[in-house]
Formats: C-alpha cells, structure tokens, sequence
C-alpha cells in the first residue's frame, strides 16, 4: 500500500483529525542515511508528525520542525509543506541502544530530554511563524502534543509509531493527531482519552494492514468523515543548479580558492546525502557568475 494522509472530523465536527501511513517515507530516509535502528525510529517520528502538520498548511507554505533535546543524534531537522513531500535528517544517524524498560526503542534516549522542539512556519509573509516548546519526555508523540496545547493553544492528542526491523529497513510507520474543536466537552474528552490509552500502538495497528481511516476509527470509537485525502513521500528539492547557486553566493575570492587549492569541489546534502560535483571547469563558470554578480552590485 502506498503512504498517503486524511484528513477528518468526527463528533459532529467537533473533533479534526489526522492519520498517516508513512512506512515507505521514512523507510527511503532511514535507506538515504544509513540510520540504526534507535535514529530510524526517531528521524521516522519527527517525520511523520511533520507530514501530518504540514498537511494543516495552505497552498506554498512549508515548514521546518527542529528537535534539541541533547541526546546523542543531535538536533533533528524536518521540512514539510501542504502537498505532502517531506525530508528529514538527524547529525547522528548512526545510534542505537538497547531496548528501554518497556521492551521498545529508546527513542527518548537517542533524541534526548534537556532542550526544545521548535516549529518554524513559512506562510508566504514578511516573518514566519515560530513556535517553540521544551522537550516533556523525548519520545516526541508527548512532545508534540505538547507542542500544540503550549504554543498553538489547541488541545490535541499526537501518536507516532515505528518499527524497524532486524536489517534496519521499517516494517512500520504511521500516526494521527486528534485536535479538540469548540464544543467538545468533558464527557467527549473522558471518552477520548480512554480510546487512546486502551489502543493498541499505531505501528502495529499498520503492521496488520490498518488504514489510515481504519485508524482514525480505532481512535476516535465511531465512524470519521473523511474530508480529503493526500499522498505523502520523502522529497529533497535539492539539486546541481541550487548547489552551484549557493556556491555563487560564497563570493569569487571563495571560489578561487577552491579552484587553486582543491581543483574542483564536492558538497552533500544534509537532508537526501546527494553528493554534487563540481569540475575545475564547472569552478571556473561559477567564478565568472560570482564576478559578474559582484561587479553589478559595485
């Protein structure tokens, strides 16, 4: 089954829902970065709360979420925007520990809980929205959740689940947020809070073929109204002429350098591990941009 997202409501629309199955999104990720299964596990939850959050945004809007928390993969970044194409990466993709208390992934551990989640939002205006939230425990389906009751001032319930398997590929991935609209009430709420805490974990509820709506109904305790429904996959708009582009922007003395010194250059990207590179020749074209640019502007 491809990933893909809905969105919904139920309740009489007094709740808005989100699900996801992203197995195949953070399974290109984990494969891009070579990630044990501890990060797999930790990149694959920021990115799929990511998807979902970037499928609240309008039209062009994106959004870049990072997580500090101290722990050994260090921060962790994901971009999303409204169409679904996602893309994450962590500092330390190489890190795994054995299994907590609980008989799980030490996701808490690896992401770490002495720091801060923050959400920037590019809504196609002057300044972008920033949200920023201290990090409640490092297994992130809390910390998000967190994230919006603090910041956004929306009560709302976040799960996010992963498995990896033995060979590191993700046998799961998936998750959904539930946001309280007005009028829900407090039997609403009780009724609520007891589907979730009795449900089993998203992951393995995708690992038995659950759907995304089939979910949202084992969440919520009834039938959902499925507004729309949206393919998600792991995207990178890096490419050659962007790479080149920024090299303009290093200046000619830069890109001089490199010519001399180094004879050529060759630079990755943080999010895809893409690797582009640059001829002595290629150098030479960018060098003669950089001084015409410089040239324009004097």
């Amino acid at each position: 089954m491809n990933d893909y997202l809905v969105k919904a409501t139920a309740y009489e629309s007094k709740v808005r829902a989100y699900a996801i199955q992203s197995t195949e999104m953070v399974n290109e990720a984990v494969h891009r970065h070579q990630a044990w299964p501890t990060a797999a596990a930790a990149l694959g939850r920021a990115m799929t709360a990511g998807s979902m959050m970037g499928a609240m945004l309008k039209g062009e809007d994106k959004l870049t979420i990072k997580i500090e928390g101290g722990g050994e993969m260090g921060p962790i970044i994901v971009d999303s925007d409204s169409t679904g194409n996602t893309r994450g990466y962590a500092h330390n993709m190489q890190v795994h520990f054995d299994l907590n208390e609980m008989g799980k992934l030490d996701v808490a551990k690896a992401v770490g809980t002495e720091g801060y989640l923050s959400v920037v939002k590019d809504l196609g205006m002057k300044d972008h929205f920033t949200g920023s939230v201290p990090i409640v425990s490092g297994e992130l389906g809390e910390d998000f959740t967190y994230y919006f009751v603090s910041s956004e001032q929306v009560p709302s319930s976040v799960g996010l689940g992963v498995l990896v398997n033995p060979d590191n590929t993700i046998k799961a991935a998936g998750g959904f947020i539930l946001q309280l609209l007005p009028g829900a009430d407090d039997e609403l709420i009780n009724r609520l809070e007891h589907q979730i805490e009795h449900m089993p974990p998203v992951s393995k509820l995708i690992e038995k073929g659950k759907t995304p709506e089939e979910i949202l109904a084992v969440v919520l305790g009834e039938e959902v109204k499925v507004l729309s429904t949206q393919p998600v996959a792991f995207s990178c708009h890096c490419s050659a002429e962007r790479v080149a582009a920024a090299l303009v922007s290093l200046g000619s003395d830069e890109i001089l350098d490199m010519i001399e010194k180094d004879g050529g250059a060759e630079t990755q990207c943080h999010f895809c591990n893409e690797k582009y590179h640059f001829s002595k020749n290629d150098l030479q074209d960018i060098l003669e941009e950089a001084r015409s640019l410089e040239n324009s502007v004097q």
